[in-house]
């Protein structure tokens, strides 16, 4: 499985490529912080966007910590699917097949798995992230046929135009509401006296965001400059946060909340980078994803024991993100009947700082069986397994 040594300083494990899956890696971890957060925190839920007068600086910058993770999932999604239609030293391949059976698997996943791990019940049925990560990556399967050129034109009308889109609203029962939730707002699809689904995490946006990875997948080819690649991402990082400071300071357009000046420079930061995530607005795209590009070159040619351990959360994801929710909802059961509710009907941490003790806690415990099963997935001939 080892690839011949390159010539060039980038840095790239086996057939996967290093700063990819240490990127994925880091905003796993930061989805560990966030998912710790709605566990053992709920008693202090936030919205997206957040209400600054109820939310405290600390409880609101851990919150934005977590704005990373979808945004690079779904892009990484798409690059990885480019990667994978043009494998190293071989001939073009389509991609579609790929996509298509892994979308419909990780939707299957959500649905049968993930969701019953949040609730613990399966009174209602939440299409979260990985419905959006799989139905984004059916429909790249249809899109990824077209022209190189034509992708890229849709993923920026998807991505920049989809705002001008807001004023339209259906109300439950008419015409057009249950696709409109599904695309682009959030909201009960379907209601019964025993169970309910509600759509929150509307598609529309993120099929966007995975055709703009899949047009980005050229930069990581075997053969690109590693030393234009740094260039291209830096430009386009810098590039999108100018735009964004133009947009986001003068309320012109990209998000429905206005910035408003605050009483202090805190919170004045924390209007100014408080944006909507369902669905993503202009200006959460701008803002997460100019980090990634930046963390990208950052990481181009990381290669230390530090680097390898976060690689390893990055090289198992579906493994990692599935086994740290079923220990999660093990140790609230745990927490629960053991001390009792201590919030309301809620057992819950009483400061910030613990959330981020007991994500470290949980993300050193977990390394290990995550570790354990990156090593078996490489070594795998298993198509399923690879999916995980």
């Amino acid at each position: 499985m080892n690839t011949p040594p390159l010539t060039t300083p980038e840095v790239i494990h086996s057939k996967r490529i290093a700063s990819i899956d240490i990127l994925r890696g880091l905003v796993m971890l930061f989805m560990l912080v966030d998912h710790v957060r709605e566990r053992f925190f709920y008693h202090l839920n936030v919205s997206d966007p957040m209400d600054l007068d109820a939310t405290s600086p600390q409880l609101f910058f851990t919150r934005i910590s977590a704005h990373l993770c979808a945004p690079v999932f779904v892009f990484l999604t798409g690059l990885s699917a480019w990667l994978y239609a043009h494998p190293a030293n071989k001939a073009p391949r389509s991609a579609t097949p790929f996509l298509f059976k892994r979308g419909l698997f990780i939707i299957f996943v959500e649905i049968a798995i993930i969701n019953w791990l949040w609730l613990g019940t399966y009174d209602t049925l939440y299409l979260q992230v990985m419905w959006a990560i799989g139905i984004s990556m059916v429909s790249l399967s249809v899109l990824s046929k077209l022209p190189p050129k034509l992708i890229l034109a849709l993923g920026l009308l998807i991505v920049c135009g989809h705002n001008l889109l807001s004023p339209i609203a259906f109300n439950p029962g008419e015409a057009g509401y249950n696709i409109w939730a599904v695309l682009h707002d959030r909201g009960i699809i379907f209601e019964s006296e025993t169970f309910r689904i509600k759509a929150s995490y509307p598609v529309l946006p993120w099929i966007g965001v995975i055709l703009l990875g899949y047009s980005m997948g050229p930069i990581y080819a075997r053969d690109y400059d590693g030393a234009k690649r740094r260039k291209t991402l830096t430009t386009l990082a810098l590039s999108m946060w100018g735009l964004l400071i133009v947009l986001r300071s003068t309320n012109l357009y990209g998000e429905v909340l206005p910035f408003e000046i605050q009483d202090t420079a805190v919170q004045s930061v924390m209007s100014f980078i408080n944006y909507t995530k369902y669905p993503p607005s202009l200006d959460y795209v701008l803002f997460t994803l100019g980090a990634a590009f930046l963390i990208l070159v950052g990481l181009d040619k990381v290669n230390n024991q530090y680097s390898k351990v976060i690689e390893n959360f990055g090289s198992a994801p579906m493994f990692f993100y599935i086994l740290h929710l079923a220990v999660l909802l093990v140790l609230y059961r745990i927490a629960i009947n053991v001390w009792g509710p201590n919030h309301g009907d809620m057992f819950a941490f009483d400061d910030v700082w613990q959330i981020w003790a007991g994500a470290v806690v949980l993300g050193v415990t977990l390394y290990f069986p995550t570790k354990a099963f990156s090593a078996f997935k490489k070594k795998s001939g298993n198509p399923l397994i690879k999916y995980f």
